[in-house]
């Protein structure tokens, strides 16, 4: 099936297919959508692209990237703007999607959905405001003007824990700044990602500037890398790094976000309700599946214990459940595979001497991925529940004895997302603010939770290429000419 036009009218038991140049086309392979609070309750199915589909879509992408590129600013403004407003119309309807297929509670779901339209809307009005130069050259007589264009073809690839968020935050400025895009979701959660593209190319997106082929990895991930003129991935550092290997071949520029293993410093001088505050939403919001969470509470020796305490009952008291209940606190884990991985990491860490408070599976009326939310206490800075990201609900705690062993054991890692610091010192707030080797610096505030308007990054293991969001996003999406102009003398 290959259907045209704005609209896809699409029921319970119909798969909802990729859109490749304009055209709504039926793949090889389908992909059964499961909520993981209820592994009967099947969300929907969608189509599966192959080898070939994704290079359709980079053929129909490459033939409306000129059309595209020239398009008026204001064009690109009222179709991104539009967009946004329509996620926000549907915001419940979306948040209630979202929250069913990937677990994280209905809050925090409506909560990623309005984000994505605010990340649109930002985007729409970047559109209008291009960024250039114009100067006078060394030479007399003549003019340096310099200006910003578009790459080209930019292919996306998002992970499954912000299904639509990510997906907009990339997506948005690829087609503010004139790109044509290739864009492949997460396989676990391609509904949220098939909505927002629908939207998108409802608002007015002539055909073939956006392209979603919802295809595996293994079958169509060297076409996405191999075939663009710049690739955006955000996942695991492993898939990061196959991906940047794949893409230097063709020499693309390559932006990735990956891994992340951050660390919250609590000093004794904290104020106890707000170390523990950002503590608990660092750690455990959105199941702490999120690679800016705090999985590492770097705490100094006379806050410790009560610290502690303190965090323990308010970890043990979330209520864990069906991501869409009312009350649920947090949601399950997104699926089999994640859940055995925090449960392996929790067992590591018992065995290597930390004292491990939660981290049960929980049984609750519906078959989903339920798990207790875990504190590892007593562990080393070498302990492997310090090393290596886990991406659950599982935080460890250091105990240290001063500020500038804190800071070290902060640094002491192979990544460098983002770092947290609780503490009513400015000087300290300072000095950490400049020495952590964090891209991204919180103070007094939860390492997880990000503005849309400025820029998103991190160093080291971390990230790769040009940062993300805000305007700086302009610098991963645009390449620079520089233009000579000697205007001459009138006759």
């Amino acid at each position: 099936m290959t259907t045209h036009g704005r609209r896809e009218s699409i029921g319970p038991d119909d798969v909802h297919p990729n859109l490749i140049g304009g055209a709504w086309v039926e793949g090889t392979d389908v992909n059964t959508n499961v909520n993981p609070s209820d592994t009967s309750d099947v969300v929907g199915r969608y189509a599966l692209a192959d080898a070939v589909q994704a290079r359709e879509a980079f053929a129909a992408a490459r033939a409306a990237a000129s059309g595209w590129a020239e398009a008026s600013p204001l064009v690109r403004f009222e179709i991104l703007d539009n967009a946004g407003s329509e996620i926000i119309r549907r915001k419940d309807e979306l948040g209630d999607l979202l929250a069913r297929e990937e677990g994280k509670t209905l809050p925090e779901a409506v909560g990623e959905v309005v984000r994505a339209a605010h990340i649109l809307k930002f985007h729409a009005g970047q559109a209008l405001r291009p960024a250039g130069q114009l100067l006078d050259s060394i030479r007399p007589g003549v003019e340096v003007a310099v200006t910003r264009e578009p790459v080209g073809v930019v292919s996306i690839i998002t992970p499954w824990n912000f299904p639509i968020a990510i997906p907009a935050w990339k997506i948005a400025p690829a087609l503010a700044y004139g790109n044509t895009v290739v864009f492949k979701p997460a396989e676990l959660v391609p509904g949220s990602a098939w909505e927002l593209v629908h939207i998108l190319h409802g608002a007015g997106l002539p055909d073939g500037v956006l392209n979603l082929v919802m295809g595996r990895g293994r079958d169509i991930g060297d076409i996405l890398t191999s075939s663009a003129d710049a690739v955006s991935f955000t996942g695991s550092v492993q898939t990061g790094e196959r991906v940047l290997a794949s893409a230097q071949g063709s020499r693309a520029r390559v932006q990735l976000e990956m891994g992340g293993k951050n660390p919250l410093v609590v000093l004794d001088d904290a104020d106890l309700g707000i170390a523990v505050e950002c503590a608990l939403q660092g750690a455990y919001g959105s199941t702490g599946q999120r690679c800016t969470a705090s999985s590492r509470f770097v705490v100094t020796a006379g806050i410790h214990d009560l610290f502690v305490e303190r965090l323990t009952e308010r970890m043990l008291a979330l209520q864990v459940g069906d991501a869409r209940a009312t009350g649920t606190q947090m949601g399950p884990v997104v699926d089999s595979s994640q859940l055995a991985q925090d449960e392996r990491y929790v067992g590591i860490a018992r065995d290597e001497s930390g004292t491990v408070i939660g981290g049960r599976r929980l049984e609750r009326p519906t078959d989903g991925f339920y798990l207790e939310p875990a504190l590892v206490v007593g562990t080393r800075p070498e302990d492997t529940i310090n090393r290596d990201e886990v991406f659950g609900p599982v935080a460890s705690v250091v105990q240290v004895a001063s500020y500038d062993e804190a800071l070290a054991v902060a640094n002491g890692t192979e990544f460098g997302l983002t770092a947290g610091i609780v503490t009513t010192s400015l000087a300290a707030a300072t000095d950490f603010r400049r020495r952590s080797t964090a891209g991204m610096v919180m103070v007094n505030v939860p390492t997880a939770g990000v503005d849309f308007h400025v820029p998103f990054g991190g160093r080291q293991g971390s990230s790769y290429g040009p940062r993300e969001q805000g305007e700086q996003a302009r610098e991963f999406f645009t390449t620079v000419k520089t233009s000579y102009i000697a205007a001459g003398r009138p006759s």
